[in-house]
């Protein structure tokens, strides 16, 4: 397991401010590690995924306004 700062494969998500795809509360399964700062988190029954980002401002997936009105999911590491 490649490790993203305090984010590895595996780790489990809660997301704490949701958006189209993502519940609050619910949680979310960390994919492949791409880099230090982006990484895989799966969605739908683990069968897709967006790219997450892990930087000063959390851990939060951003969309473009073409697909969900540029907002912003975050969520916080299960311990």
């Amino acid at each position: 397991m490649k490790e993203n700062n305090d984010i590895h494969t595996d780790d489990r998500l809660i997301c704490t401010q949701g958006n189209e795809y993502y519940a609050e509360g619910e949680v979310y399964t960390v994919g492949r590690i791409v880099n230090d700062k982006y990484f895989q988190l799966l969605t739908s029954g683990n069968d897709d995924h967006w790219y997450a980002t892990l930087d000063d401002h959390g851990i939060y997936v951003s969309f473009g306004t073409l697909i969900a009105g540029d907002n912003k999911a975050f969520f916080d590491k299960i311990a």
